[in-house]
């Protein structure tokens, strides 16, 4: 194979955002490697599209903010349309202490700059989403920007325009090892019976980036690991309307959103023992998410499931919830876009700009992105995590 000056690991929205950006700050000869028959076999399709900035880090508030001003300009850089449709989130609350932790994320949110983000009563709740039952609601939080994206229409704007800019793909190629140099850096990719000589490599694989055989050549441990979120799919229906904010339970989890004419219902869960890249959907889950449903959405009582259109996808997670940026610990020429913890396709267009501005600058300049950096783990400081955001 040609030699490249970057090669990408998957070509998902992540792998599909460092391309384009790349390619876009100059950088040429850059191929993409997917072991997919073709775009959205992967992880991309199975997201659900909903995109917000009511985080409790200030890092993904930012990065929330970053890919909003991306969205809004997304056409005028690619030609097509993201979806971006800001019918906004609601967060419920049950207790007092779930509404003050959404106090402490809402404090964090506007010092970031979401200055929208507001705390609402049981009568706002009413108002905002009226066929929610507010029975034990004792407010929560609201912000009308959030909303709504198209995961399909994000990666096809970025591979697309990409590949305009003479980025490559190659489908059904499966990275199998790396080749490394007396310094430590990157030589070449290995895929199957091919060598790729290359200036530097990006992990873009997702839920599969850290099992994969390739990062156990760095010497770095990789603490990206899978986990199965199913999203239960109604018959066709016009019980909700389209512009119905997604609408969360802090209590469990629980949520909804309406997409094309269906309502997808969602409930987290343990992954499955013993199967980590597991994306079966299980009955007995269907029946414990229509449960929920149905006590707090009576007007989805009489709507059922269409098991056949009910799916599950792989989150990829990091120890903290935080995406991983960055040149990877002793390798320098192996960069990481790894990690967001379900958050991928949100922030999938800021990080993307981001590492660009690594790769090209030494440096990122949008962001301080000094939270994400690979380093932090053998360092010991993470992230806090938030169980409610």
């Amino acid at each position: 194979m040609t030699a490249a000056d970057v090669v990408i690991l998957g070509a998902g929205i992540m792998g599909a955002s460092a391309a384009w950006h790349l390619a876009c700050r100059g950088v040429r000869r850059i191929v993409l490697l997917d072991r997919g028959t073709g775009p959205g076999a992967g992880s991309t399709a199975r997201a659900t599209g909903g995109f917000r900035a009511q985080y409790a880090t200030p890092i993904n508030v930012r990065l929330s903010l970053l890919t909003r001003a991306k969205l809004e300009r997304f056409v005028e850089d690619t030609g097509v349309d993201p979806g971006y449709a800001p019918h906004g989130y609601l967060w419920l609350a049950t207790a007092e202490h779930e509404l003050a932790a959404l106090a402490e994320a809402r404090s964090v949110q506007q010092a970031a700059g979401l200055s929208e983000a507001a705390a609402v009563t049981p009568a706002d709740v009413r108002r905002l989403n009226p066929a929610v039952a507010v029975d034990g609601v004792v407010g929560g939080a609201w912000c009308p920007t959030d909303g709504f994206l198209r995961p399909l229409a994000l990666l096809a704007g970025y591979l697309d325009s990409a590949q305009r800019l003479s980025v490559v793909a190659r489908w059904g190629v499966e990275a199998s090892g790396l080749e490394l140099g007396a310094d430590g850096r990157v030589t070449a990719v290995r895929a199957g019976a091919e060598r790729v000589p290359c200036g530097m490599v990006v992990n873009a694989l997702g839920a599969w980036a850290g099992g994969c055989g390739i990062m156990d050549q760095t010497g770095f441990a990789l603490p990206v690991s899978p986990l199965r979120r199913q999203v239960a799919v109604t018959v066709p229906t016009d019980a909700l309307p389209a512009s119905m904010p997604m609408t969360i339970f802090v209590a469990d989890g629980f949520h909804l959103r309406v997409r094309d004419g269906r309502v997808l219902l969602l409930l987290p869960t343990a992954g499955a023992p013993g199967r980590p890249f597991d994306d079966s959907v299980e009955p007995e889950w269907i029946q414990a998410v229509l449960a929920k449903a149905h006590a707090r959405v009576p007007t989805l009582r009489h709507v059922p499931v269409d098991p056949a259109a009910c799916w599950a996808g792989l989150y990829e997670m990091s120890p903290d919830k935080h995406a991983i940026l960055g040149a990877t610990p002793g390798v320098p020429n192996f960069f990481l876009i790894n990690g967001s913890s379900g958050h991928g396709v949100m922030h999938a267009p800021a990080l993307g700009q981001l590492l660009a501005e690594i790769i090209c600058d030494g440096q990122a300049s949008s962001l301080d992105v000094r939270p994400l950096r690979p380093e932090r783990f053998a360092e010991r400081n993470l992230n806090p995590v938030s169980e409610l955001l």
